[in-house]
């Protein structure tokens, strides 16, 4: 069997087995290059495969440690080829790669013996958290992904860019609470990093040997998250041939770190009260309780004292969550670290895409300072990552335009109001421009070929057609 040479490890690792070894199930090529490319970055052996067929035939080869397999293959489909793999025992946990609208699949790929699943569009944080996670499984040590002293170092340097007295604050209850071993309710708006005061706490407790496990309770689908994080028994429902452990299992002596808690069904808010109380659970169709020892850490960008108001969250386990309250506050009021976090996304980012890190402009640098970042950091490197794809660090238009002064919350508003717009408004105006000038630039680099833009935007060409009528956008314009 043929194995393309651009996004596949040498053919001596194919027959070795290797704790580092995962497999790639991926039929469209660019998006099997990106994902080698990051697991080679992050210390992983990636073998590629474009088909169910290729890839059953490598499973019968060696044994991996990991196996992201899409649901969409041609011919024999990724759940075919999970079945199918079950037998063998060698493709380690399996992480399914579901596209949009695809609920019903999701459902069958996890009743089938999938271990976890990605849906298009995903970052490569969300990529990263989950190949930790079941790294940790697949190996059965304390130590989850490539390297734990890699983690600790850049899990050092992020905490060292946390520079606002605000989030120095913040880092000294974490040091108090980490010692403490007691449960946490992180607070804050989407994308201030509370993923990272998480981490801060489990790293700096007794229990930093141990696992370190992420479960996002939005992302999943609400009929599947109690056996994620239970586990289930063989027979529980239609599908499930095989016991399987769940989060709270695989965080055993570590932490537990429960993103987006506010979004937990009632139903499953008993059993984590259950579960908080008591130290024990049982498995979806078990009847056994089984004991563990995990540290609990929750997040949300919810008011819960709120939720609980409205009947939509339980008091007693608000309270059982609500031991130690840390709220993480917006960017806009910590934009002295501003600065840090871009040269530091923009050195990220170049060695992950083999780029030069070109140094930001004091232009533009003064315009990240002074722009109110409504999505908080993840909205910074984000947009910091679309610069550094398309190699071009001037000044964005859409941070010149509108040009928010460098000041506190209240006075922004006002600014905003003297325009008569809301602050909400200015910020969705700017995302817009923010969006016209990515495309822009895309389509002039590749010479206003549509294919190959919606490529490199990783969008689909339909819609990049509709974006390019609704902006307004025109080659000869762009030429003058």
């Amino acid at each position: 069997m043929r194995i393309p040479s651009f996004d596949t490890a040498p053919s001596t690792l194919v027959t070795t087995p290797n704790e580092r070894c995962v497999l790639v199930v991926e039929s469209e090529p660019d998006q099997r290059r990106r994902v080698v490319s990051q697991l080679t970055g992050w210390g992983y052996v990636p073998v590629a495969a474009a088909t169910g067929e290729e890839a059953l035939e490598l499973i019968g080869q060696t044994r991996f440690a990991l196996s992201l397999v899409a649901i969409r293959l041609p011919g024999m489909s990724g759940i075919e080829l999970l079945r199918r793999a079950s037998e063998l025992k060698q493709s380690g946990p399996v992480i399914m790669i579901a596209d949009t609208g695809m609920s019903s699949q999701i459902v069958e790929a996890i009743q089938a013996g999938a271990d976890d699943f990605l849906r298009r569009p995903y970052t490569a944080e969300d990529l990263e958290t989950a190949i930790k996670t079941h790294a940790t499984k697949a190996r059965a040590t304390s130590v989850s992904g490539p390297a734990a002293g890699d983690d600790g170092e850049r899990l050092q340097r992020e905490l060292g860019l946390l520079l606002s007295p605000a989030m120095r604050d913040i880092m000294g209850i974490v040091e108090q609470a980490a010692r403490a071993d007691v449960t946490v309710l992180v607070c804050g708006e989407t994308g201030v990093g509370k993923d990272l005061v998480a981490r801060a706490i489990h790293g700096a407790s007794t229990r930093r040997r141990a696992p370190f496990v992420k479960v996002n309770c939005a992302a999943m689908p609400r009929e599947l998250l109690e056996s994620e994080l239970f586990g289930h028994e063989r027979g529980a429902f239609t599908g499930a041939h095989q016991r399987k452990p769940g989060r709270f299992e695989l965080a055993d002596g570590g932490t537990i770190f429960l993103d987006e808690i506010g979004e937990l069904h009632p139903a499953l808010q008993a059993k984590l009260l259950h579960v908080l109380q008591d130290g024990e659970f049982s498995r979806v169709g078990g009847r056994q309780n089984l004991n563990v020892n995990v540290r609990v850490i929750c997040a949300t960008n919810r008011d819960l004292a709120r939720e609980v108001a409205g009947n939509r969250f339980r008091e007693d386990l608000f309270y059982r969550l609500n031991v130690i309250n840390i709220v993480v506050p917006p960017l806009r009021e910590r934009r002295e670290e501003i600065p840090g976090l871009v040269r530091y996304f923009v050195e990220r980012y170049a060695r992950q895409f083999n780029l030069p890190a070109r140094e930001m402009s004091g232009e533009a640098m003064q315009a990240f300072v002074a722009f109110p970042w409504p999505g908080n950091i993840r909205e910074l490197e984000n947009f910091i990552k679309r610069m550094i794809v398309l190699q071009d660090l001037t000044l964005p238009r859409s941070l010149a335009i509108p040009q928010i002064p460098a000041a506190p919350a209240p006075a922004a508003e006002q600014f905003a109001q003297s325009r008569g717009l809301s602050l909400k408004e200015i910020s969705r105006r700017a995302v817009l421009e923010a969006e016209r000038e990515v495309i822009m630039r895309a389509l002039e680099q590749c010479r206003w070929n549509r294919v190959k833009t919606a490529k490199m935007l990783k969008i689909s060409y339909r819609a990049l057609l509709y974006k390019i009528k609704d902006m307004g956008l025109k080659q000869d314009a762009a030429a003058s």
